[in-house]
């Protein structure tokens, strides 16, 4: 690992000028190494074309310019062009709010540019689609392009991008899948990995594969853009022939007061956190909140507690915006940055005029005029959108996170600390001219002992069942070929791999079978991309892409407010199906298709028209692989009972690992495969039918996480015999002891022709059972081993 420092090339040495110096003919010749010099020497003035479009410059560009260059990493680019034209790989370090993001893509574009984009576009790739969108508009007003045309993005379910697009953010997840059908990923020439720190399970699957791709492209060229706290790792992960660049600490950082607090006891995230922001409101001094909270259903009743109580302020204090930021607001999270240039023009209005701001702890009274945000986020406000003006950090210290257990095949909700550098992330969100505070509302000895060091990737907590899938779409048959920043627990691959093998989605050897390719093409996870493909021989396609569509997108029913669960419920009875949830979503998006995506009719039966429309997309999406790999699409056939019974055959073909059934009559449903107890939802069809149907015996469902009330989600009857005729022979054997487990195997011995020389009985089933799941479970560890 080398490290270097940050200086301009020196005249004559061979290196691209800077685009802000270059000419437009030095830009476009052939010849570029020997105009250095020369190029180097120009004005500003000089570059009155785009060379990206071939139009004039606007006046805007220029004054962000300006801008552009006063941020820290600018002191970079000198040093980031002359590696570029030395190494494949090379590390950026910065912290957040340094420029990194927004700058290092387009000084790869010049980079490109001096190769005439010969080995393609340049990538940034985002661990949020919402970072994508926002960074994907901001750089081409810097850039003075057109969004969509030369700077462009590509997110699930949106691409906002041509074939003549030069730069392009999208997803760390999307750009893993780009290596399916293209591994050494000739269509890039730069490749750009930002906010690596989030260490996100595509990000990390990158890291290992892209060394490799480096490797056999030798004209590829990857910049991993990290915070100094994890720099030195990823450099070293990477090589030590790897450079790592990093940004000088600034000689005089602001300052930032942290104040502890500990909450009432009892005392909710969301609560604590309103009365905080309102406590830093009344004190009358400018600057912007950002606030910190668990998780997207903590940042909603704070913003309703705070805007319930923004009635009761006094005017004197002036307004106060609440802004909510998470990553399931996609490009609606730009909202944040709207009406800055205004709030710049009142600021500087204000300082002519001479008025005065109170400072520190001063009690005075501020203009009417004074407009406050207060920013309402998760862990995506850590690093990935820098506001300016932002003087109060308010921090819960907590963090609501969903965890994959392989050993009960279930996620479950775990509300826990963050770990010290994401607090000290946190605090450093503070951008203001004036002296900053960040309230920490958590004792300081969790700070000092409670916290751990730094954040836990997502490869140790993720279902790992579609990495699988896509590593061995690339032929990485043995897991121990994939280096890991951190090794994921030999435990949880083996589960991935028995669920494939499942799935049908693995043949003898170990590699991909027929299905599983087609699973591959699927952007849905296993399960469900296998009841997609079983929809094919039940004639049920169409119905099963909008369930697919369905379970994909956000939950299509709102949470009604206290006083209105009883009207949302006469709402949605209508919609209601008797044969259970997944036809249920059919009958909301059908009705949806119906009114013409009318929003008024979503709202009134209090239902999401967002995630109708990203279902709707989602659909389209499916449809249209389908058809690219050719696979049957039956016609609509819904509404008929044949019809819903193969749709539930075709749900059992991929869900058969996702059984249920009640021991008592009373909806207390066992789970066959790691024996917890679970309700159903309160959503649930069979909860909300009037009058209310007896639980079902037998239940397929979409979802079990381990949570305060341990509910099923997305749930339909079954019947057990359809579970034996469609699961695996093995699967039932190695299900644990229980009396569904016996009832399933009596029912299956009795749907056997007597004197079937392949069963033998049930006890020689049985035991065929344990010899393959001895064979699976040896053949899982050597294929489980890791380096």
């Amino acid at each position: 690992m080398s490290s270097a420092s940050a200086a301009p090339p020196p005249p004559g040495s061979g290196v691209l000028p800077p685009l802000d110096t270059l000419s437009v003919s030095s830009l476009l010749s052939d010849d570029l190494e020997g105009e250095g010099e020369g190029a180097a020497q120009g004005e500003l003035g000089d570059l009155e074309v785009n060379p990206y479009d071939g139009l004039p410059f606007s006046s805007r560009y220029y004054s962000l310019l300006e801008q552009r260059r006063l941020l820290p990493v600018w002191s970079l680019k000198y040093s980031l062009l002359e590696h570029l034209e030395e190494h494949s790989m090379l590390v950026l370090s910065a912290p957040s709010g340094s420029g990194k993001s927004t700058q290092v893509p387009q000084w790869c574009v010049e980079y490109a540019l001096s190769q005439q984009f010969a080995d393609g576009l340049v990538c940034c790739c985002q661990p949020y689609a919402a970072a994508a969108c926002s960074l994907a508009l901001h750089v081409a007003d810097e850039m003075d392009l057109s969004l969509g045309l030369e700077v462009g993005y590509r997110v699930p379910h949106d691409d906002g991008s041509t074939p003549d697009t030069l730069l392009r953010f999208e997803t760390d997840a999307l750009l893993l899948g780009d290596m399916m059908s293209e591994p050494l990923l000739r269509q890039y020439g730069v490749l750009v990995l930002d906010e690596v720190q989030e260490r996100t399970l595509a990000t990390d699957v990158l890291l290992g594969l892209l060394r490799d791709v480096c490797r056999q492209r030798q004209e590829l060229r990857v910049v991993v853009l990290t915070d100094p706290a994890t720099a030195p790792t990823i450099a070293a992960f990477l090589g030590d022939n790897v450079p790592l660049l990093a940004l000088p600490p600034p000689e005089d950082p602001p300052g930032v007061e942290t104040v502890y607090r500990d909450p009432p006891t009892g005392r909710e995230p969301a609560t604590a956190s309103c009365h905080m922001v309102l406590d830093l409101h009344r004190r009358g001094e400018e600057g912007d909140i950002i606030v910190f909270l668990p998780s997207p259903q903590d940042i909603e009743e704070c913003a309703a507690l705070l805007e319930k109580e923004c009635v009761a302020l006094s005017p004197q204090l002036g307004s106060m915006r609440v802004l909510a930021l998470h990553a399931g607001l996609g490009g609606a999270a730009q909202q944040v940055y709207d009406g800055e240039a205004e709030g710049g023009e009142e600021e500087g209005k204000e300082e002519e005029e001479g008025e005065e701001v109170p400072l520190g702890g001063q009690e005075a009274l501020v203009s009417p005029a004074l407009k406050r945000k207060v920013i309402l986020t998760d862990t995506l406000g850590e690093a990935s959108f820098s506001m300016p003006n932002v003087r109060y950090v308010v921090d819960t210290g907590l963090l609501l996170k969903t965890v994959y257990n392989p050993q009960i095949r279930a996620d479950s909700q775990v509300l826990r600390p963050i770990s010290k550098h994401q607090a000290d992330l946190r605090t450093a969100r503070v951008n203001s001219r004036l002296p900053g505070v960040c309230v920490r509302l958590y004792p300081q000895a969790l700070y000092d002992e409670g916290m751990p060091a730094s954040r836990c990737p997502s490869v140790v907590e993720e279902n790992l069942s579609h990495l699988v899938l896509l590593l061995k779409r690339l032929d990485i048959a043995d897991m121990g070929q994939c280096k890991f920043l951190d090794r994921p627990a030999p435990e949880a691959l083996m589960q991935a791999l028995e669920d494939l093998d499942y799935l049908a989605a693995l043949d003898d050897d170990g590699n991909l079978s027929e299905v599983g390719i087609i699973m591959s093409e699927l952007p849905l996870e296993p399960s469900l991309a296998k009841a997609l493909i079983a929809a094919c021989e039940f004639d049920c396609v169409s119905e099963l892409l909008t369930i697919a569509a369905m379970l994909t997108a956000p939950p299509c029913f709102l949470t009604p407010p206290p006083n209105k669960e009883e009207a949302a419920a006469t709402h949605r009875r209508p919609l209601l199906h008797p044969e259970g949830d997944h036809l249920t979503l059919i009958n909301v998006y059908n009705a949806y298709m119906q009114h013409n995506q009318d929003e008024a009719w979503c709202a009134t039966n209090y239902i999401n028209a967002s995630a109708l429309r990203l279902a709707e997309m989602i659909r389209a999406e499916l449809l249209e692989v389908m058809q690219r790999i050719e696979l049957p699409v039956s016609p609509p056939a819904f509404g008929c009972q044949d019809n819903s019974t193969n749709i539930k055959r075709a749900l059992i073909s991929g869900f058969f690992l996702k059984v249920a059934h009640d021991v008592d009559g009373s909806g207390n449903y066992l789970l066959l495969t790691h024996r917890h107890v679970a309700h159903l939802h309160p959503f649930s069809t069979y909860r909300c039918r009037r009058p209310q149907p007896s639980p079902p015996a037998w239940v397929l469902y979409h979802d079990f996480t381990i949570s305060h009330d341990n509910c099923i989600c997305t749930v339909s009857e079954i019947h057990p015999h359809m579970l034996v005729e469609l699961a695996p022979q093995y699967y039932l054997g190695n299900l644990p002891s229980s009396e569904g487990r016996d009832f399933l195997m009596e029912l299956r011995q009795s749907l056997l022709p007597p004197d079937d020389p392949e069963e033998g009985g049930a006890e020689g089933a049985k035991c065929r059972a344990e010899e393959g799941s001895d064979q699976r479970n040896q053949h899982s560890t050597e294929m489980c081993l890791i380096q």
